[in-house]
């Protein structure tokens, strides 16, 4: 596993001579700026450690105007490499280089105490012991990069760290915090920076937030040398083509698209290295914003100046003057009202359970995966818990009230309408996209396009005594007029009437005595329908009409012809 060690402490021009003669590399070919001869920028080398692993270095500035700087090259480091100035011992800013690690997670690491030539024995001793109290559980290492002494025991000291380390990635998804960008001719755009999780490759599309810029990777290098793909932990260089050099800065984030969200606030776990005001820098990345902080006990919401880009689990500095404190990313995207409950169960719960506390109302999994709370081998097992339905995850207790409810709604349809107690399917649910999926999950019975109680059937209900007086009544005179036009609707169903136009109906025996008839017409006009079956001119149009919907027959001028349907009884 590729690891990056960053190198700390407060001297400058000792600390980059040691960089110089442990990598052997020209402080030339790092990228580092200069300013009055003290470092202000961050500078990059490939270190081999014995055993043929190699790591990536990051030369951090030492000098206390710059510790901002520091933190940025610092957050993704995996080991640290402290250097100890042997005359001058700790200074306050190589405690406080102590104290972001620390913050950081960065718990692993060796201690070199430079310029031991410089020195007599004694004070040499006395620098010794005091890195060692400093740093109890890191190798102490004195050194002279002048005379290359100790140089050796520093590599084995770093290659023993290396192997008790692992990349702390917990995420797959793509993510490069960009901290430094600048144009080469011929090749264009290149952004620099630690791979903090997941892999780059030319061809790759990813985006630049939190502008939100899609952009296509041509090529990738690490260490100067070409790459296919570049792995988590190593310090990689990509060439972006169509893309300004002013696009770009220091703070901005590559990632994997619907992986990481970009928002305004943080919910966080404070750690205080002393009183946090309500006014702050938060370094997160490469990343420095202005944020207020909204506490409740050892919880907070970091409300910021500028978006951010951010995973459940990341580490943030926050600084004034000097540094007082960090925390630890517990919602990346929260909403504004601090909730303390929440926050201490995302602090303490299993996927599986945080995954049953986000989830309620149908959801997609990509949505879940945008909100950055969970890997998504984490997210894979959470949603396994859970019912779901064409795509979309949702909790037992939602679908079970939401069967209620539409059981619910499908009984009071049926007792306020006897006679029709379906309900279309369609207006069951909101048009959402999850609704077809979800409908198939419930408890309700499905008949042309409508949903039913299960078991449920149209039923006369308190109008039996109306339908048996309409059917009387056609028994009698053939037709009549109905102004239930429900009632209507449900003898018809049933097969003992047909509707005609205008409220009119008609017995099941006329209709099939008018399909006798027009079968012997010749022509078929309605005054010779009207006599064949004596009934009134209006009735014989009316009857006549229905034919035509029926597809018996067809409409000619005045007159009708049979279609074949009316021609042959099998096919009616």
């Amino acid at each position: 596993m590729p690891l990056t060690v960053g190198t700390a402490g407060h001297i400058d021009h000792g600390k980059t001579t040691l960089v110089e003669a442990l990598t052997g590399k020209n402080t030339d070919r790092l990228p580092q700026e200069r300013e009055r001869g003290i470092s202000i920028d961050l500078g990059y080398a490939p270190l081999d450690l014995p055993g043929g692993r190699r790591v990536s270095l990051i030369d951090v500035p030492g000098h206390e105007r710059f510790v901002r700087t520091m933190v940025a090259g610092a957050t993704g480091i995996d080991l640290f490499l402290l250097v100890i100035d042997a005359a001058e011992g700790a200074r306050p800013q190589t405690h406080e280089h102590l104290a972001i690690l620390r913050l950081l997670g960065v718990d692993r690491g060796v201690v070199a105490v430079t310029k031991a030539d410089a020195v007599d024995e004694e004070t040499l001793e006395l620098a010794l012991d005091e890195a060692r109290e400093l740093v109890p559980d890191a190798d102490v290492v004195a050194v002279s990069a002048k005379l290359g002494t100790g140089l050796d025991e520093l590599r084995a000291a770093l290659g023993r760290a290396a192997e008790a380390t692992e990349h702390r990635a917990r995420f797959e998804a793509t993510r490069l915090w960009v901290d430094r960008v600048f144009t080469l001719k011929g090749v264009g755009t290149v952004a620099t920076g630690t791979l903090w999780s997941g892999s780059i490759g030319g061809g790759d599309s990813l985006r630049i937030e939190p502008a939100g810029r899609a952009v296509r990777v041509r090529s990738v290098q690490v260490h100067d040398a070409a790459v296919e793909r570049a792995e988590a932990g190593q310090r990689v260089a990509v060439n972006l083509p169509a893309v300004e050099r002013a696009e770009l800065r220091r703070g901005d984030v590559l990632v994997e698209p619907g992986h990481f969200p970009t928002s305004y606030r943080l919910d966080v776990a404070l750690e205080e290295l002393g009183e946090i005001p309500a006014a702050v820098k938060v370094h997160l990345g490469t990343a420095d914003v202005a944020a207020r902080v909204v506490r409740s006990g050892r919880y907070a919401q970091l409300r910021l100046a500028e978006p951010v880009v951010a995973a459940r689990g990341d580490r943030v500095i926050l600084r004034t003057t000097t540094t007082v404190g960090g925390g630890v990313v517990l919602d990346p995207s929260p909403r504004r009202a601090l909730d303390p409950q929440r926050l201490a169960f995302l602090e303490t719960g299993e996927p599986a359970a945080i995954v049953g506390a986000l989830v309620h109302a149908p959801v997609a999994e990509a949505a879940l995966q945008a909100r950055g709370l969970l890997t998504p081998s984490e997210l894979a097992a959470g949603l396994a818990t859970l019912p779901s339905a064409g795509g979309f995850h949702f909790s037992e207790s939602w679908l079970q009230d939401v069967d209620t409810r539409v059981r619910e709604r499908l009984a009071e349809r049926a007792a306020e309408s006897p006679l029709d107690p379906g309900v279309p399917l369609g207006e069951l649910l909101p048009p959402e996209p999850w609704a077809p999926a979800v409908l198939a999950r419930l408890d309700i019975e499905r008949r042309d396009g409508r949903a039913f109680l299960p078991g449920a059937a149209a039923s006369l209900g308190d109008r039996a005594d109306a339908a048996a007086a309409l059917e009387a009544e056609l028994a009698t005179a053939g037709t009549a007029k109905v102004e239930d036009r429900e009632l209507a609707g449900f003898l018809e169903s049933a097969g003992r009437l047909k509707r005609l136009g205008d409220g009119v109906v008609a017995s099941t025996e006329l209709y099939d005595r008018g399909v006798e008839a027009i079968r012997g017409l010749a022509p078929i006009t309605i005054a010779s329908f009207r006599d064949a079956l004596g009934i009134s001119r209006r009735h014989a149009q009316l009857l006549l009409e229905r034919y035509d919907a029926d597809g018996l027959t067809r409409r000619v001028g005045d007159e009708r012809v049979l279609r074949r349907a009316g021609r042959d009884p099998q096919r009616m």
